[in-house]
């Protein structure tokens, strides 16, 4: 029985690695993941529990920015979720400097009073120990009292580390999510995300940031389930480059979202993708919010 819960917001720059670090704190892929800066548009919660306390992560959009009405969303999804949980969780790269974006959350972080864990990923990528002992001491200046843990999301290296440190931020309170439940993205949400992740792994340049996905039909049977999904992007032009010559393009997008998707389902998928046009939607609030990008309280 849950008798403790945590609430935890996972912070920082483009690419840090938000999304693997909650996937590998929850066992499982909740966020999708990218290459990509901008990958994640919306505060995706995922749930787990760890001796007797239920923790919630919530993976926010990277800071950057904002050029469009998208962006602005995004901008406002760290705004007010990013700094109104239990506690930080401060994603940094193993760099001995502080950039610009981390130079704002830290501000935020002061201001705030939030209390933070400041996480310093991608250790794998050290092979000197001094260089990350550098990168611990700059930010144990920046934010005294913090508690700086070494971790690589990718290997799983730390992460059982960053899990003490955050069971000890937990409060007694009884469970906010049912047991089992995973994320706070419905079904229909979840699969919409993996196929936006095929596009962005599949399309180059702007093109993928320029899409977004709907599901129209999710028939969910025994042994079978039928998807019948939308891609929209801003531009007849990229209608071309996402579908392919004679089709390649979208066929290996819906081979590879399919294949997650029977993971997602635990059954067999039959995945129909269909391509249409909403010029330059990201710019237009209206349209964003229609793409289900609604304020997040």
């Amino acid at each position: 029985m849950t008798e403790r819960t945590g609430i935890f917001s996972i912070i920082g720059r483009p690419n840090a690695g938000k999304s693997t670090l909650l996937n590998a704190l929850c066992g499982e892929k909740i966020s999708i993941v990218s290459d990509k800066p901008q990958t994640t548009r919306r505060a995706v919660r995922g749930v787990c529990e760890k001796e007797g306390a239920q923790l919630v992560f919530i993976d926010t959009p990277g800071l950057f920015k904002a050029k469009n009405s998208l962006g602005d969303y995004m901008t406002r999804v760290i705004e007010t979720v990013g700094f109104d949980a239990d506690a930080a969780v401060f994603l940094v790269e193993p760099v001995a400097r502080v950039g610009v974006p981390e130079q704002m959350i830290i501000k935020k972080i002061k201001e705030t009073r939030i209390p933070c864990v400041v996480v310093i990923n991608k250790t794998d990528t050290v092979k000197e120990k001094d260089k990350l002992l550098a990168v611990m001491a700059l930010y144990g200046q920046a934010l005294p009292g913090a508690e700086i843990i070494p971790v690589s999301a990718k290997t799983g290296d730390g992460v059982r580390e960053l899990e003490g440190a955050l069971l000890k931020l937990c409060i007694e309170s009884p469970a906010l999510y049912p047991e089992g439940q995973k994320s706070d993205l419905s079904e229909p949400e979840r699969c919409a995300e993996i196929i936006r992740e095929k596009l962005l792994l599949c399309l180059d340049k702007e093109v993928p940031h320029g899409t977004a996905v709907e599901i129209e039909l999710l028939k969910d049977g025994d042994t079978l389930c039928e998807i019948s999904a939308v891609i929209y992007c801003e531009k007849a032009g990229h209608k071309g480059i996402i579908i392919g010559k004679k089709g390649e393009t979208l066929k290996k997008i819906g081979s590879l979202s399919r294949r997650d998707l029977e993971e997602l389902l635990g059954k067999k998928v039959f995945l129909q993708l269909w391509v249409k046009v909403k010029e330059n939607w990201r710019d237009d609030p209206a349209r964003v919010r229609a793409m289900g990008y609604i304020e997040d309280n």
